[in-house]
């Protein structure tokens, strides 16, 4: 898999945290990796963005680009019409993966918020994206009540438009989760039409770089590069 497209089923669910420890295993199996942000969003000039998060946390062998800079916290299509700037279409963005690709073992490509977030006028999304490069999409969902809703939602939208679902990551596991995070986890392949991937510790972002990489691939599946088990975890959880 050259190219990977990092989906969320919503916004501030911890997708750049799972972009960083994919990043952050792939490294450490000496491979090279891109990081592309199509459209950063509610992000001011030369603050650090979600891709420069991504190569703090996974450390030497990961690179990060972006394609276009929005200040408000707004979808791309919005927040470009709203500062007057040209937005990014899902053709450039996957010209951008494809010459990536050509340069490193693997390129994540990190979506602003849900697969179906419009990136310009004419409703452009993450999906088109994932069709243009031919590319699997993994999906990072929350941990508790709802989030069985949305991962149905979301692979729902990828099985209609032909596109393949990597598996679901759940992007901030709580430290005492309750009985709906403890169930998700054996509901959540069935309702997502995916396997269960992974699970990051919620903070997990807020660690040392060196220890996050040390921790990485405990929290995701050896289909990712790490050794999580479903199973194993679930059964810990008490699910």
């Amino acid at each position: 898999m050259p190219v990977v497209v990092v989906s969320g089923t919503g916004t501030e669910i911890g997708k750049t945290v799972v972009t960083a420890a994919v990043a952050a295993v792939a490294c450490a199996r000496g491979r090279s990796v891109a990081v592309l942000k199509p459209a950063q969003t509610g992000v001011g000039p030369g603050e650090p963005g979600d891709a420069d998060e991504v190569v703090r946390l996974a450390g030497p062998g990961a690179t990060g680009r972006e394609l276009a800079r929005f200040p408000e916290p707004l979808a791309p299509a919005t927040a470009a019409r709203r500062a007057r700037m040209a937005p990014v279409r899902p053709d450039a963005v996957a010209e951008a993966a494809e010459k990536l690709a050509a340069e490193h073992d693997l390129v994540l490509v990190e979506g602003a918020g849900g697969l179906l977030v419009r990136y310009d006028e004419d409703g452009g999304t993450l999906a088109d994206v994932a069709r243009l490069l031919g590319a699997p999409v993994l999906v990072v969902a929350p941990a508790g009540l709802g989030t069985l809703n949305l991962a149905a939602l979301t692979g729902e939208a990828l099985r209609a438009r032909g596109l393949a679902q990597l598996g679901v990551v759940v992007g901030s596991w709580p430290e005492a989760p309750g009985l709906a995070e403890r169930c998700n986890l054996v509901d959540l392949p069935d309702a997502a039409g995916a396997p269960l991937l992974g699970a990051v510790p919620r903070g997990a972002g807020a660690l040392p770089p060196a220890s996050f990489r040390a921790a990485a691939g405990s929290w995701l599946a050896p289909e990712l590069g790490g050794t999580w088990s479903a199973t194993a975890f679930a059964t810990a959880a008490g699910a």
